[in-house]
């Protein structure tokens, strides 16, 4: 198998994602990156999904994590007969594909997908950890294709010497767009929104940008208006995570504003990504603990009583979407249902 992750930033090789070896589950903590390169070790299934619900890791790194936790419960419950194993990892799955509740969708196809090595494992007397482990980085190896794909036609909307907003840290289409504006020798210059309270922005696309060789900006994240104002602005570009079949964009806290500036400027607005066939715009934002507010990496912001408020993501009304970019092509946000017209490869 030829890997898709050459040529891409430290971050975002499949073994600094999630990686199941020995026994144990090791996972790049992205609350630090690229302060400290530091991995926490999860001995146990459901110690992957609180990383996961911690943000040790995030973006698509979640959906890898999922795949390794279900490796490594199928590893916890070997001795089991096969029945309890089928159980065990019946509840293995749930708990893992929960542990955040804005992506069970999905999450819930990852962990079905694993559920159905299992059964083939079991048919084929294979040993069951070790078939997910593989299954799981050969779905990498195919999202990581598939994005791409919706790379090269996201690239085709950057112009030669341009000037790219992206939002919070989209991981795959990140490092898959650099490297095809790098095939295309295209010189293009990225301005990134901090992201608090984690500063995926910051900390996890621009290091990605410039582990890959191209320029650019950090700004906070109460500068996009200017930025776009005075910076010459192309483009506004985030991924998803999820794009509701009636066109409404769940995505990082944050998105909507620049979405609303983006508009306000004659700024297009592309969200990349594969759309989500049951989800509509009423999905459950998740909130999360207003310490993550009120303090930053430890230190404290705020006099004790001060209240804070955390939604983790936002969702920005069709009206504000120039394209969804997709392995198909560019849809209009109102016409997604045209998507699933034609076969949908599963790459989950």
């Amino acid at each position: 198998m030829e890997r898709v992750d050459k040529g891409l930033a430290f971050m975002l090789r499949y073994e600094n994602v999630a990686w199941y070896e020995d026994g144990k589950v090791k996972i790049l903590d992205r609350r630090i990156y690229p302060t400290e390169v530091k991995y926490v070790t999860c001995e146990s299934h459901q110690e992957v999904a609180q990383s996961i619900a911690d943000m040790v890791t995030q973006s698509a790194g979640p959906y890898t994590a999922a795949g390794m936790g279900m490796a490594l419960a199928a590893f916890e419950c070997k001795d089991l007969k096969e029945e309890e194993q089928m159980n065990y990892l019946q509840d293995a799955a749930y708990t893992l594909s929960h542990a955040r509740p804005t992506t069970v969708p999905r999450m819930t196809l990852v962990v079905n997908g694993c559920m159905e090595v299992v059964k083939k494992a079991f048919a084929n007397s294979q040993r069951v950890d070790e078939e997910i482990f593989k299954h799981t980085v050969n779905s990498m190896n195919r999202r990581y294709s598939k994005i791409g794909e919706v790379a090269n036609y996201l690239v085709d909307m950057f112009p030669q010497n341009g000037n790219v907003m992206t939002q919070c840290f989209g991981e795959t289409i990140i490092g898959m767009m650099l490297k095809e504006a790098k095939k295309r020798n295209k010189a293009v210059k990225f301005f990134c929104p901090e992201t608090r309270p984690f500063l995926q922005g910051a900390r996890l696309t621009a290091s990605v940008i410039k582990d890959q060789g191209f320029e650019v900006t950090v700004i906070t994240d109460n500068m996009p208006a200017i930025t776009m104002q005075t910076k010459n602005i192309d483009l506004f570009t985030s991924a998803a995570d999820s794009i509701c079949i009636d066109g409404h964009i769940v995505n990082k806290v944050g998105t909507m504003q620049i979405a609303i500036v983006a508009k306000y400027f004659g700024i297009p607005y592309f969200v990349t990504g594969i759309p989500d066939r049951d989800i509509i715009e009423k999905v459950k934002i998740e909130e999360r603990n207003q310490q993550e507010v009120l303090e930053f990496r430890g230190i404290k912001n705020t006099l004790d009583g001060v209240k804070a408020y955390y939604p983790a993501f936002d969702i920005t009304p069709p009206h504000l979407v120039s394209g969804v970019v997709t392995d198909k092509g560019i849809y209009s946000p109102y016409d997604l249902k045209r998507y699933f017209a034609t076969k949908v490869d599963n790459y989950w």
